[in-house]
Formats: C-alpha cells, sequence, structure tokens
C-alpha cells in the first residue's frame, strides 16, 4: 500500500486538515526554501498533531548537531536529508534518515547502494532549488531505483492528476507531495490537499 506525505507544511491548519484528510506524513522544511519553517514554529505544531502521523523535517547540508537538535525539539519520526550528505553523515542523525536524490546530471544507481537509510526519495533536478520544483521526472528511473531494496518514496511534481499514474507504475512505498497542492508557495489548498490525498489512497488499490 502507498502512502502519502504532505510536505513543506509551514501552520497548523493546513498541518490539521492534511491529518483529518488522510495523509500519512507531513513534511517541515527547516532548509533555505519559500516554505521554510523555525524549529520553534514547526514544534508548536507537532505538539498539536496526533501520534497517528509521521512528523519528517526536511534538511539541506545543514550540521548534525542542528538537525539532531531539531529532531529532539519537534519530535520528528523521520530526518529527509536533501543535500550532498554521505552515508557517513547519515550514521550521525538520531533518527531515521531519508535520503533524497535528484534525478539529473550525476544521478547514479549504483552510489544509491552505499546508504543504510530507512528509505530513498527521488525527487526532479533543478540547479536553484532542493525540492518543490513542481517537475515530474522519468519514473522508469524511480522502477530502477527499487532494485537497490531500499523503500522508495516518489517526489518531484505530483498532484491529483498524476498521482494515480506514478503509484501504477512506480508501485512506491509512499508519494511526497508538495507544491502541487498550493495555493502559493508555502500554503496548502484545502481541496488540492483533499483531493490527491484522496486519489494516492484509491490508488494504492490499482
Amino acid at each position: 500500500m502507498t502512502k502519502i506525505k504532505i510536505c513543506g507544511i509551514t501552520n497548523f491548519k493546513d498541518a490539521l486538515l492534511a491529518c483529518r484528510y488522510g495523509a500519512d506524513a507531513v513534511g517541515f522544511v527547516f532548509a533555505k526554501s519559500p516554505r521554510r519553517i523555525s524549529v520553534k514554529k514547526a514544534a508548536a505544531i507537532c505538539s498539536k498533531l496526533p501520534p497517528s502521523i509521521s512528523k519528517v523535517g526536511v534538511f539541506v547540508n545543514q550540521n548534525a548537531g542542528m538537525i539532531n537538535n531539531a529532531v529532539k525539539k519537534c519530535g520528528l519520526d523521520y530526518v529527509q536529508l536533501h543535500g550532498d550528505e554521505s552515508p557517513a553523515f547519515c550514521g550521525k542523525i538520531k533518527a531515521p534518515v531519508i535520503k533524497a536524490f535528484r534525478v539529473g546530471d550525476g544521478f547514479s544507481l549504483p552510489g544509491i547502494k552505499r546508504y543504510k537509510v530507512a528509505a530513498i526519495l527521488l525527487d526532479s533536478f533543478s540547479p536553484v532549488l532542493r525540492g518543490g520544483t513542481g517537475k515530474v521526472f522519468d519514473w522508469k528511473v524511480a522502477v530502477r531505483a527499487k532494485r537497490t531494496g531500499l523503500p522508495l518514496i516518489l517526489s518531484g511534481g505530483l498532484n491529483a492528476d498524476n498521482i494515480a499514474a506514478a503509484i501504477k507504475k512506480v508501485r512506491p512505498r509512499m508519494v511526497d507531495v508538495s507544491s502541487g497542492v498550493e495555493s502559493r508557495p508555502g500554503r496548502k489548498s484545502a481541496a488540492k490537499m483533499k483531493k490527491a490525498i484522496a486519489i494516492a489512497k484509491r490508488g494504492c488499490i490499482i
């Protein structure tokens, strides 16, 4: 069964709606981004969420001390590393790690196999953004990446119009949606979020 994460949460209302609509996880971006949130604000939101929903912190090339501090203060269930973090660096994190890889120049399937992490996430490459690009990459790459044996999270330009097709083709462990359910960067559209989550839940049984 494919799960769904709503990423780029910046306020409690969006987080609560994601929970009510059936999301399995919510993501908080602590790196430079239009969706960036402070550890203090994220901790306040996380403290009000039900334990049934996973809380994921997204970081890009930040130091392990800062990341582990956010894990502790926010009660993060997972850490998503979206930068150039090494396998050794991942081992310093005091939470299960999701290692993100951008599919583009320099992407290497053999390189993924060096990581001993909870899951891998594939996203679209952009020379300026580390996520939230709104662009889809070739899902055939994701199908091949599943051969690593690591649980796969599929991201990159997903929305209500293509989630079902993505799940049918790739069969990922989870789909990760951010810009595809926004009214503007950092603010979710309730209608788009509800529709995407509902379709993802139906898509998991195609």
